[in-house]
């Protein structure tokens, strides 16, 4: 599901440093705990200057999932949003994108032309209201959410929380 994160950034992008200041956020600090959270997961981050609009990358990424591959674009919009710093509300980054994963470069720039995708990303937009997202990552089972990047201890317990039975473990006995 799409969420609206900082819809109201302009497509050649905002200062992080100027988003953190005004919430009272040191930029360094802020930085760091991410940096270090990632690590933990064996993830790559790196240091970004600025925060990009997300909404074309969205509605790629609705059509992309239409397409045989086409769920290899999630990694690699995260890879050039927080590892590469690019800027994923241009339509030509996200065509390159596109492209590295093996999808139709025309058909994705002729998709980003039309906006085709628009009222797919509107009503998942939607639904995040509907179900109390707030942020990203946001994970919700059962009727029950966590927001942010959490530890697994805490998606465990918020599975526990929603009441689902255990699925037994196809490797081993159950």
């Amino acid at each position: 599901m799409h969420f609206p994160l900082h819809p109201e950034t302009p497509q050649e992008g905002a200062l992080l440093a100027d988003f953190y200041r005004s919430r009272g956020i040191d930029p360094e600090e802020a930085y760091s705990r991410m940096a270090a959270l990632m690590a933990k997961e064996g993830l790559p981050y790196g240091r970004r200057t600025h925060s990009y609009n997300s909404r074309l990358a969205q509605e790629l990424a609705a059509w992309a999932a239409t397409q045989p591959g086409g769920e290899s674009i999630h990694d690699a919009l995260f890879r050039a949003y927080f590892v590469e710093g690019r800027n994923i509300g241009l339509p030509d980054e996200l065509v390159a994108i596109a492209v590295s994963v093996g999808l139709d470069g025309a058909e994705a720039a002729r998709v980003l032309d039309t906006r085709e995708f628009s009222d797919a990303v509107d009503a998942d937009w939607r639904r995040s209201a509907e179900v109390g997202v707030t942020g990203v990552p946001t994970f919700v089972v059962g009727g029950y959410g966590v927001v942010g990047a959490q530890p697994y201890e805490m998606l465990e317990k918020l599975v526990q929380q929603s009441g689902l039975a255990r699925r037994a473990d196809p490797g081993g006995p159950g």
